[in-house]
């Protein structure tokens, strides 16, 4: 099989090309899942373990070797020192995420990460995860006392050392900050059901807030630019910001990595299957292409195939971002089913320099420094079921000039599909319908407690002064006499009423509909002692709520290239790029 060259197709530009102009420019892809949960006990008596060794040296990792082949965990030698052999390759810019998944699914799968549990914490870089000013506060727990799980990945294009710009840009680019080309939110539902990961083109135009780099303390003020700048301001903390700021989703985690660190993984994991419909060339006459070239019919691609599967614009359907976007969750889909399988994981040996690789390639929050903890990471995405797992390109359009056209979040469609993922909604539209007889209400309107808290915190906006006494004194004049303001200020982007249990459902509801609320507003909460109203950023004044024609539906938007993670489909080929 030919392989050709990954080198990128031109000096990078700061807006992108119309629909039918520019390079095979594409953002990285990333999910994972994890391990059975059972790392609390095991967990802590490896991490003893490896740090006796460690203080052992040498003769203690290996006796620790001997010990973790005795318990069944494997054997198998690797190369001293030294991580995965790395093919060479140029022009990297996807399977940034690849390092990503396996830094969870590889690190958190087997026990054998333990034996030198120490010197893979060492390799794992930490950085702030967030650098804005953000007064985004965590969901509380749902009834059953569970929160769901966000983790923004982020693919960095670096040319910083040799080994990065040996893989892709131009010299001109050395010295420069890394963009944060690709960008992908991973949504964990609380319950541990369903995943969805929602990816952003990455020149998409939006506002990035105030961050400041905690090295320099350089303050970068709020600017709106496209999304990838944002990784210039401060770091992957500001990147963080700009999501939040974006989405109104708290998130709880970012994991980073750069092209040396993709190759590496894209190497270890020894091929992942993709399918085509026909004979693809990617590559034309002015240049376009990234090089792929594959017989029609499915295909183990790695190392520069691998590279060039996941940056190939022109060659996929209508030579656009949203085929080449789906191109790469099918690749994501196809290498999750397989580690899942644990058809990656049999040999130790092979697990190990797994392991080194994707320890070696990450930069995380430093509430998930340790392999630990991305171990106990790995537990809660591993009980994601692969046929509950959707992967979505954001809804996006393009604005601007003619010649010099940009992305911006699709009116309605973006927010509401951010919407959908703020109330734990999966997009795949399988969430068990919840039984339509509302109870009814537990005590009278005039001796419910009902507290009122002002929510719109935000960065961007800032806060909409009064809002919790306006809507006390709403409540008042609608008969909730003992209605009452709690003056803590806090944010978040819906209005919700919360109750702590099934006998205060009832009331719950009855004071959504006093006052219009949807009922999607009610949710049952194990973080609340009395029925909680929360005033978010969706009802900043007034006292009669804003209606949206997307109250109480939970059907997501027609999105291009939604992708299932059990999805087998091969790739439809475009027919100027086939042979």
């Amino acid at each position: 099989m030919r392989q050709s060259s990954v080198r990128g197709e031109g000096s990078r530009r700061r807006v992108p090309e119309p629909r039918d102009g520019g390079g095979d420019r594409a953002p990285r892809e990333e999910a994972g899942a994890g391990a059975p949960r059972n790392a609390e006990a095991r967990g802590g008596e490896a991490a003893r373990d490896t740090a006796s060794a460690a203080e052992a040296g040498a003769g203690g990792r290996a006796e620790s070797r001997r010990a973790a082949r005795a318990d069944g965990a494997g054997s198998g030698h690797r190369r001293k020192g030294k991580g995965p052999r790395r093919k060479r390759s140029r022009g990297v810019r996807i399977l940034r995420w690849t390092a990503l998944t396996l830094a969870v699914l590889i690190v958190g799968a087997a026990g054998a990460g333990y034996l030198y549990y120490e010197h893979l914490n060492s390799n794992i870089k930490k950085a702030d995860l967030d650098l804005g000013d953000s007064k985004l506060t965590k969901p509380g727990p749902n009834a059953a006392g569970q929160t769901p799980l966000n983790i923004l990945l982020i693919g960095q294009d670096s040319r910083n050392d040799k080994e990065n710009l040996k893989l892709g840009g131009a010299k001109q680019d050395v010295g420069r900050k890394g963009l944060a080309d690709v960008q992908m939110l991973v949504h964990v539902s609380a319950d541990r059901s369903n995943m969805t990961v929602v990816s952003i083109p990455r020149d998409t135009r939006v506002t990035i807030p105030k961050c400041t780099d905690p090295k320099s303390d350089q303050v970068y003020e709020k600017t709106f630019e496209p999304i990838n700048e944002s990784l210039t301001h401060g770091g992957p903390g500001c990147t963080v910001a700009t999501w939040k700021e974006l989405t109104g989703i708290y998130i709880d985690h970012f994991m980073m990595v750069d092209f040396k660190g993709v190759v590496s993984m894209a190497d270890a994991i020894g091929g992942v299957p993709v399918c085509v419909d026909k004979n693809i060339y990617s590559h034309d006459s002015r240049g376009h292409g990234s090089g792929l070239r594959l017989t029609k019919g499915t295909h183990p691609v790695k190392g520069v195939q691998a590279l060039q599967w996941l940056r190939t614009r022109y060659g996929f359907e209508d030579n656009t971002d949203i085929g080449r976007a789906k191109a790469q969750h099918m690749y994501m889909s196809s290498m999750i089913r397989q580690l899942k399988s644990g058809t990656k994981l049999s040999d130790p040996g092979k697990l190990m320099d797994l392991a080194e690789a994707a320890t070696n390639a990450l930069t995380v929050d430093r509430s998930l420094d340790t392999v630990k903890k991305l171990y106990d990471l790995g537990n809660d995405l591993k009980q994601v079921p692969t046929k509950r797992t959707t992967m979505i390109t954001m809804p996006w359009e393009y604005r601007g000039p003619s010649d010099a056209l940009y992305p911006v979040p699709k009116p309605g469609d973006a927010e509401k599909t951010f919407s959908l993922i703020r109330n734990d909604i999966a997009l795949d539209g399988k969430d068990k319908k919840k039984k339509d007889k509302v109870p009814a209400p537990s005590e009278p309107k005039g001796e419910l407690p009902v507290v009122v808290q002002n929510g719109t915190g935000s960065t961007v906006l800032g806060p909409a002064s009064g809002r919790a006494s306006d809507i006390t004194s709403e409540l008042i004049r609608l008969g909730y006499a003992k209605a009452e303001a709690n003056t803590q200020l806090t944010s978040q982007a819906d209005t919700t009423i919360s109750y702590p249990g099934e006998t205060e459902q009832g009331d719950a509801l009855a004071v959504a509909k006093a006052l219009g609320l949807p009922k999607s507003a009610v949710k049952e909460s194990k973080s609340v002692t009395e029925v909680t109203l929360v005033v978010g950023n969706d009802w900043r004044e007034g006292t009669a709520f804003p209606k949206s024609e997307a109250d109480d539906e939970d059907k997501a938007p027609e999105i291009a290239d939604k992708t299932n993670g059990e999805e087998k489909k091969c790739m439809s080929v475009n027919d100027d790029y086939t042979f």
